[in-house]
C-alpha cells in the first residue's frame, strides 16, 4: 500500500494549502458561538476599561486612545486560542489518520488552521477598531502609519496563532489545549496594554518591560496616535514574532511527526 501511495501523483503547489484553508474557514463560519465570543469578549473588555475604569485612569477622557492597541492584541489572543482547540480536535478525532492515506503534505493541515485564524482575527480586529471609533477612539495616523500598524498586528496574529497551533498538537485533548492557551492570554494584562509600566510596582516593572507583547503594543500605539515611534520597539516586535514562528515550526513539526506519523 505504501508503494501505491508513493506512486500517486502529487498535487500542484498550493492546492493542498488552499483546500485546508477553505476547510478551516468553513468550520469557523459554522461555529457561530466561537466567532461571536472571539469578538464580543475584547469589545466588552474595551467598554469596561473605557467607561468603568477610564475615568480613574485618565480624567481627560482620552484613555480609550491608550487602551485600544492593547485590546487589539488581546483580541488576537482570544482568536488564536481557538486554533489550539481546533488543531487538538483534529488530532484526537481521527481525521488526521484519514489525511495520512492521502498524497498531501502534513504541514498543509496546520497551514489551513493558521491562515484561517489570521483571516478571522483580522476581521475581528476591524470590528474592535470600529467599536473603538464609536466610543471615542481618535487615531491620528496617516496611511503609512496605518499600514505599519496593520503589518505589526498581522505579524503578531501569525506568530501567536502558530504557537497556539503547536500547543494544540502537543495537548492531550481540546480541553487541555484550551487550558494551556488560557494561560498565555494573561500576558497582555502584565504589559503596557492597560496602564503605563511606570505605575506598576518596582518589582513588576522589569517583567512588564521585557514581555514580548510590550514593544508590540507600544509600537502600535505610537503609530496610531501619531507619537514618535521607537525603532527598537519595531525591531523587537519583529524579532519576537519571528522567534515565535520559528519555535512553533520546529516544535510543531516534531510533535506532528511523533503523534501522527507524518511524512
Amino acid at each position: 500500500m505504501t508503494t501505491a501511495l508513493a506512486a500517486r501523483p502529487r498535487l500542484t503547489p498550493g492546492t493542498e494549502e488552499a483546500v485546508f484553508i477553505g476547510r478551516s474557514l468553513r468550520h469557523s463560519l459554522r461555529d457561530v458561538e466561537t466567532l461571536v465570543m472571539g469578538v464580543a469578549l475584547p469589545v466588552m473588555l474595551m467598554l469596561l476599561f473605557t467607561f468603568v475604569f477610564g475615568g480613574a485612569m485618565d480624567a481627560s477622557g482620552h484613555y480609550v486612545d491608550f487602551v485600544v492597541p492593547g485590546i487589539i492584541l488581546l483580541c488576537a489572543g482570544f482568536g488564536a486560542a481557538n486554533t489550539a482547540v481546533s488543531v487538538s480536535r483534529d488530532m484526537t478525532q481521527g481525521i488526521i489518520e484519514r489525511f495520512r492515506t492521502m498524497p498531501i503534505r502534513a504541514a498543509a493541515v496546520l497551514t489551513g488552521h493558521i491562515v484561517a485564524s489570521l483571516v478571522r482575527n483580522l476581521v475581528a480586529t476591524a470590528v474592535v477598531v470600529a467599536v473603538g471609533l464609536a466610543v471615542g477612539f481618535r487615531p491620528s495616523a496617516g496611511p503609512l502609519a496605518w499600514l505599519g500598524a496593520l503589518a505589526l498586528v498581522a505579524g503578531y496574529i501569525l506568530a501567536i496563532t502558530a504557537l497556539f497551533a503547536t500547543i494544540g498538537l502537543a495537548a492531550s485533548g481540546p480541553e487541555a489545549a484550551s487550558g494551556y492557551g488560557f494561560i498565555l492570554l494573561f500576558l497582555p494584562y502584565l504589559s503596557s496594554a492597560f496602564v503605563p509600566i511606570g505605575t506598576m510596582p518596582a518589582w513588576l516593572q522589569p517583567v512588564a518591560a521585557h514581555l514580548p507583547v510590550t514593544p508590540m503594543i507600544d509600537a502600535i500605539r505610537a503609530l496610531l496616535t501619531g507619537a514618535p515611534v521607537d525603532g527598537w520597539d519595531v525591531l523587537w516586535s519583529a524579532v519576537w514574532c519571528a522567534g515565535f514562528v520559528l519555535v512553533a515550526a520546529v516544535w510543531g513539526a516534531w510533535v506532528f511527526r511523533r503523534r501522527a506519523g507524518a511524512r
